[in-house]
């Protein structure tokens, strides 16, 4: 999700391995926070986990690289989507991505403020700090705003945390979490799920079973931040592929089974939203006689959720910098600091951040509020899908003989095949993510959904709002965004290339 950053094209001194980049997906992606909304469905999470990966971590990938590579400028989305609909679209995508960080920010914060309650020495006190919400809030804003710190003192800061956190934070407590879950139920352990071949393949006749099963699309959200490294991999049209299958055999696996081990230990009458992956590592340390390794886990999990927000803190703000100074928003968001970070972006996020984060943590129901956030967030990354996915068949059409180091395979019928694949995908999880789910509270169910709609318009208002009054003295004249190509021919936006030979399709 993280914007692409404009740069030469790699020299071949400078290669990424098929694994090496493997790696760096796995890493973007992976989130234990969520784990616990998909071990309600015991089996058949797997089912869902797979489903999601054929329909949409595939095709966001291959449709990522296109894109980057192609579109290598400044903006991310809002080069994709503003080179295909024009720059009034463009800057609703990019909004809408930094929107939906914003939103999710308390969300996965609340995570890690209960991972950190469970660092002390006592399991019952640990549990009850947990569910204190003043403990939570008071832990959501210091980490965030330490977050903002780090990120703004450069991109050299934030990049060293982001990899060791992914690793420490990440990695490591996912490899303990299915070790240790998948031990348990081998040595005879009690699972808490039926073990049938039948569980596998979920109940569709239940609509609202959708509902919690959607989010699983957002769990594979971010596989396109790496996808202007298929510029540094060797023969991309072979290579990057193959990288994105480990990648997403990788992550699927990974989901999977930590989904499952979590199943394993915790009744589903006891799955809570922000708890339960703390409380599958208690309840399996404890029987193996190592509860003081509980603790531990639990500052690994607290370093990743530090970790990820610094990366995510500062990829979409310093996007929707280069879109400030190249005129869609007002000199004040254009402000910078020594090391070049957007410092009054990063301040305004951070207010909204604080703000959500207080009328989240005192709302009547926690796990409720917890639901709402989730799902509109995801709501507005969908819709960002949606608009690369549009961008990527409408470009194959209006700049056809543009240089694409890397094409999705099969040419303009492989781009409506996966692209139109990835679109229906996210469509559908969109949908699915309007009915109000069985297994979480939420009070009226026309209310839930009035309020999703109600507020995902009102956020999408917002830039076009912006977008209409822009003034011409916006535009900073030191801007380094190109524009786009449309505008350079002098035509409109959509409009195809009538003239210019094709060029080579990918770099063998």
């Amino acid at each position: 999700m993280a914007p692409s950053a404009a740069r030469p094209p790699a020299k071949n001194s400078a290669k990424i391995t098929v694994l090496g980049l493997a790696m760096l997906n796995i890493v973007a992606v992976v989130s234990l926070s969520g784990l616990p909304a998909e071990a309600e469905y015991g089996l058949s999470a797997a089912f869902y986990y797979i489903f999601a990966a054929i329909f949409f971590l595939v095709p966001v990938s291959l449709v990522a690289a296109e894109l980057a590579t192609a579109w290598p400028e400044k903006g991310g989305v809002f080069r994709w989507a503003g080179e295909a609909f024009g720059g009034r679209w463009g800057f609703v995508a990019i909004f809408l991505l930094i929107a939906q960080v914003t939103i999710w920010f308390p969300v996965v914060l609340t995570f890690g403020a209960i991972s950190l309650a469970y660092t002390g020495p006592q399991a019952t006190l640990d549990q009850k700090l947990s569910g204190n919400r003043l403990y939570i809030l008071l832990t959501v804003l210091a980490v965030y705003w330490i977050a903002t710190a780090i990120g703004s003192r450069g991109m050299a800061a934030f990049t060293r945390i982001a990899k060791w956190g992914g690793i420490v934070g990440t990695i490591l407590p996912a490899a303990v979490l299915v070790t240790l879950g998948f031990a348990y139920l081998s040595t005879g352990g009690q699972s808490q799920i039926p073990l049938r071949w039948g569980d596998v393949v979920p109940d569709f006749s239940r609509v609202s079973n959708l509902v919690l099963a959607a989010s699983i699309f957002l769990f594979y959200a971010g596989m396109e931040m790496n996808a202007i490294h298929v510029r540094d991999v060797r023969s991309p049209s072979r290579h990057y592929p193959l990288a994105v299958g480990i990648a997403a055999v990788g992550t699927m696996s990974i989901l999977v089974l930590g989904t499952l081990a979590i199943a394993f230990v915790v009744p589903q009458s006891d799955i809570d939203l922000t708890q339960s992956l703390l409380i599958t590592f208690i309840d399996v340390f404890q029987w193996l006689g190592l509860s003081w390794a509980a603790p531990v886990v639990a500052v690994a999990l607290t370093i990743g959720v530090l970790a990820g927000i610094v990366t995510w803190v500062v990829g979409p703000s310093t996007a929707m910098l280069a879109v400030a100074k190249a005129g869609y928003l007002p000199p004040f968001f254009q402000a910078t600091n020594k090391s070049g970070m957007p410092t009054h972006i990063l301040l305004v996020q951070a207010v909204a951040v604080s703000v959500l984060a207080v009328l989240f943590v005192f709302m009547p129901s926690v796990q409720a509020a917890f639901q709402v956030l989730s799902q509109l967030a995801g709501l507005l990354y969908l819709v960002v899908y949606l608009a690369m996915f549009a961008s990527a068949i409408s470009l194959r059409y209006s700049q056809p003989d543009r240089r694409r180091p890397y094409r999705v395979p099969g040419g303009l019928a492989g781009m409506w095949v996966i692209g139109g694949v990835g679109f229906v995908a996210s469509a559908l999880a969109l949908a699915s993510s309007l009915v109000p789910p069985s297994q979480i509270g939420v009070g009226n169910p026309f209310l839930y959904i009035g309020l999703l709609v109600g507020l995902a318009g009102l956020i999408v208002t917002v830039p076009l709002v912006v977008y209409a009054r822009r003034k011409p003295h916006w535009h900073d004249p030191a801007s380094d965004v190109a524009p786009f190509a449309w505008e350079a021919r002098g035509a409109r936006s959509g409009a195809a290339e009538t003239r210019g030979r094709r060029t080579n399709d990918a770099d063998e």
